[in-house]
């Protein structure tokens, strides 16, 4: 173990954060949280902490945990921690780098300079980032390091089955899906959507034979579900052997899976980056790289 660094994880990604830190070779303790009745939390932390403090929280369903995050990071620097780093494996308000319409707010700015303002540093794993490429001058740390489980979910889908064809559902999945293609020489191509309105797109797929086929829909984020789902239908009556989803950020509403199952998806596997019953790829290796290093 290295007594001079200790990794932090809060109650709802805890398991996560003890199996990075064990690979990190780090020790690992917990954040305790107490909700009041008004809403309010307590946050209490190790009285004795080391210089260099790693705090591991996923930032899905972000507006409570950012601030339970900020307290927590400004009670380490008054115990004395020197080097406070972040692993958010998810990373919230990364859409909205514009203002879209007059008076809207730029999330992305404002909470990337809010992260700033208490990290020194930050890991996260494939943010969803689009005018902005470069993931600093979102979150303008002093390391901040994006990393890719692209390699991951490759390995994991080479295990699965052979000569799959990869479709990205979107012209954005292209990145992902081209990389993992890459990675284990399969083929793959990228479906385009139009958006009609907030839950309306149409998928058009690109010419090819799909029939037969073991049919692996690649993306780094799903929340309703609804891209794949209208991909999954547009597919069907090309009758492939099999549909499956590979998801990076598992985002998934109460009925999300049930909708994707019932569009023809028999198998749903994403990356621990968010709790999920699909979760079935661990990064807990590759975080431990980064906060290593």
């Amino acid at each position: 173990m290295n007594s001079g660094s200790l990794v932090l994880g809060f109650p709802e990604y805890r398991q996560q954060a003890e199996k990075m830190a064990a690979a990190a070779g780090f020790p690992c303790k917990a954040v305790e949280i107490h909700h009041f009745p008004d809403g309010e939390s307590r946050i209490r932390l190790p009285e004795k902490l080391p210089q260099r403090i790693i705090f591991c929280r996923s930032l899905y369903q972000p507006n409570e945990k950012l601030i339970e995050l900020f307290l927590a990071a400004a009670t380490a620097r008054r115990l004395g921690a020197v080097s406070i780093s972040l692993v958010a494996p998810y990373l919230c308000y990364m859409r909205q780098d514009k203002a879209f319409h007059p008076g809207e707010a730029i999330s992305q700015r404002i909470i990337g300079e809010l992260l700033a303002s208490h990290f020194d540093a930050l890991v996260t794993v494939d943010p969803h980032l689009h005018r902005v490429h470069n993931l600093q001058q979102a979150v303008p740390v002093e390391r901040a390091i994006a990393l890719s489980a692209t390699g991951v979910m490759a390995a994991w889908l080479e295990k699965q089955m052979d000569n799959p064809l990869l479709i990205g559902p979107d012209e954005e999945s292209v990145q992902w899906v081209a990389a993992i293609a890459r990675h284990n020489q399969t083929d793959y191509c990228i479906a385009r959507k139009e958006r009609l309105g907030d839950r309306s797109v149409r998928i058009t797929l690109p010419d090819g034979n799909y029939t037969g086929r073991h049919v692996v829909l690649v993306d780094d984020v799903a929340s309703t579900g609804q891209t794949l789902e209208i991909t999954a239908r547009e597919l069907l009556p090309h009758k492939p052997a099999s549909i499956s989803a590979l998801v990076t950020h598992a985002l998934f509403f109460d009925d999300t899976r049930q909708r994707l199952q019932r569009a023809g998806i028999e198998q749903i596997w994403s990356c621990d980056t968010v709790p999920h019953p699909t979760n079935r790829l661990q990064l807990a290796t590759l975080l431990a790289g980064a906060i290593k290093s």
